[in-house]
């Protein structure tokens, strides 16, 4: 059935680029995952601009498809020469900047990137609208305040899945999602918020650049709209083999926001979820907008257009995978290697062994600059006091509740301060994969009731691969929550854990010596410069 229905191309793909690893699932219409693919990689600090290459894109591109490819053809024993529907996600905001013959007009700036303060302290102010340091206007905003000389040469500004996109396709388009993360959104109109687009071209009228920002900003879609088709020169850039057609429905590219709500069917006003990974992100999915300006709280939206409040942490399980690295090496040392997965699995179980409060240790897994705390440079950093109880259950688990303090104090912002309703939290990423761990630790953190699903470890490209579905043959069932609820969803099993009341009392304790030890953080940073 499965190899028939690839044959036929009743399928959809969804390759998402994350911040360590480039992953494709291959689904049928109904969501079911028939193949996947991965490439990894890593970001690289070059002349103090977290970023990768343009070879490492097209390559890791490759690389993704190719082991989808491989995946069909050693489960079903064909060869994979056409999808139903694509669609591309990646890590939002940063700054992708070209020229009019598509060149580079500066390396790729990540969300990583905290250089902007200026420009994301002047954009607040104009718009009376949070502009976090990594959204897409405050880089180009940025580079206006700081003469770059690239500006006059630039024909189109945008984020990592769009200049995917545009490379596929030629289209220079993406969802409402993304664009939410370049540019405020107006969620009415599903599109830029016009005033705030007057005022930004009114404060750089003076600089002769020639163009203004809806010249150079991709245009905005929503969820089921048709995104233009894969075009030859992007079937070649897809598959090095020349196998796969051109013509090819592509749907809106989308950041990992939407993606991760899309996984985690929370993308109806009342539901949240939480994407635990290398970055931390809540979103809530509003009724109404919040009552005032949050400078720790991100105003984006669904793929649809509802607005949501995000509290997004740039740090999330980094550190934490060094140290689970540092421990793969011991066991090497000492002649008794342990599987990766199996080590995780254990580290991971055997926090539960550890105190609420993990012993009075503390953690900050700050690789670059966080946001949330209002940090600009990162310094990973583990400090205890001489009574504290240091076991190894104790340390781990400080690990994992620091991976969720950042976002932690963002979503209570929203849950105690704002007292956003919500029905039902659902949680996915590499931090939910050792069942009852994380799940029971992000319970006690916003102290309600967590669901995942048997999904969840598919994340962000399964996601993109059910909007790719959704516009080739979901829009039948109405809108995309419909269609996720009844078609996509529907039947599907998932694990709800409740909060412990111990677990939530000792959350609280080291979410207060997180907030009290924030100026060591700051002295860290301005001390070691080396």
């Amino acid at each position: 059935m499965s190899k028939a229905i690839i044959q036929e191309g009743r399928t959809a793909l969804g390759i998402e680029f994350g911040s360590t690893r480039i992953k494709g699932v291959l689904t049928d219409l109904d969501g079911n995952v028939l193949a996947i693919g991965f490439h990894d990689w890593e970001n690289t600090l070059a002349n103090g601009i977290w970023t990768y290459s343009l070879e490492e894109i097209e390559a890791g591109l490759r690389d993704c498809y190719s082991g989808v490819r491989k995946d069909v053809e050693e489960k079903y024993g064909i060869t994979l020469t056409k999808v139903g529907a694509i669609g591309i996600s990646a890590m939002m905001h940063g700054y992708i900047a070209l020229d009019s013959e598509g060149r580079f007009l500066t390396p790729f700036q990540t969300w990583r990137n905290s250089n902007t303060q200026a420009a994301a302290d002047a954009l607040t102010d104009l718009f009376d609208f949070n502009i976090p340091l990594r959204w897409t206007i405050a880089h180009l905003y940025q580079c206006v305040l700081d003469d770059e000389p690239h500006l006059k040469k630039v024909d189109f500004v945008t984020t990592l899945d769009s200049y995917i996109h545009f490379r596929l396709t030629g289209q220079k388009v993406t969802g409402i999602g993304d664009a939410a993360g370049i540019f405020p959104i107006d969620s009415e109109a599903l599109d830029y918020d016009q005033a705030k687009v007057d005022a930004f071209d009114a404060l750089i009228a003076g600089k002769g650049y020639g163009w203004k920002l809806r010249d150079v900003l991709p245009r905005v879609m929503t969820a089921g709209e048709e995104a233009g088709v894969l075009t030859a020169e992007g079937a070649a850039l897809l598959d090095e083999t020349g196998a796969l057609q051109s013509g090819i429905p592509m749907c809106p590219p989308e950041g990992d926001a939407g993606t991760g709500m899309v996984a985690t069917n929370s993308v109806a006003p009342r539901t949240g979820n939480v994407s635990a990974g290398t970055s931390t992100f809540a979103m809530l999915v509003l009724e109404k907008q919040l009552s005032k300006l949050y400078r720790e709280i991100d105003m984006v939206t669904t793929p649809s257009g509802f607005p949501v409040a995000m509290s997004h942490a740039n740090n999330g399980t980094s550190d934490l995978n060094a140290w689970v690295g540092l421990f793969r090496e011991f066991s090497e040392l000492i002649g008794h290697p342990v599987d990766m997965g199996e080590l995780f699995g254990k580290l991971y179980t055997n926090t539960l062994n550890g105190d609420a409060d993990c012993g009075g240790l503390l953690a900050y897994g700050y690789l670059s600059g966080e946001g949330v705390t209002h940090i600009n440079e990162g310094r990973p950093l583990f400090a205890r006091t001489p009574d504290s109880r240091f076991t190894l259950a104790n340390f781990m688990r400080s690990h994992l509740y620091t991976s969720l303090g950042a976002v932690k104090l963002g979503l209570d912002i929203l849950l105690k301060e704002e007292n956003v309703p919500v029905d039902r939290i659902m949680g996915h990423g590499g931090f939910f994969k050792t069942p009852g761990v994380g799940q029971r630790y992000l319970a006690a953190a916003v102290n309600a009731p967590v669901t995942c699903m048997a999904t969840a470890s598919e994340g962000g490209p399964w996601g993109m691969a059910l909007l790719a579905a959704y516009m080739l043959d979901g829009k039948k069932e109405g809108k995309l929550e419909d269609y996720l609820e009844k078609r996509i969803f529907a039947g599907q099993e998932g694990t709800t854990i409740e909060p412990d009341p111990a677990d939530v009392e000792g959350f609280e304790a080291f979410t207060q010596r997180y907030k009290d030890a924030l100026s060591v953080e700051r002295a860290a940073v301005e001390s070691m410069k080396w």
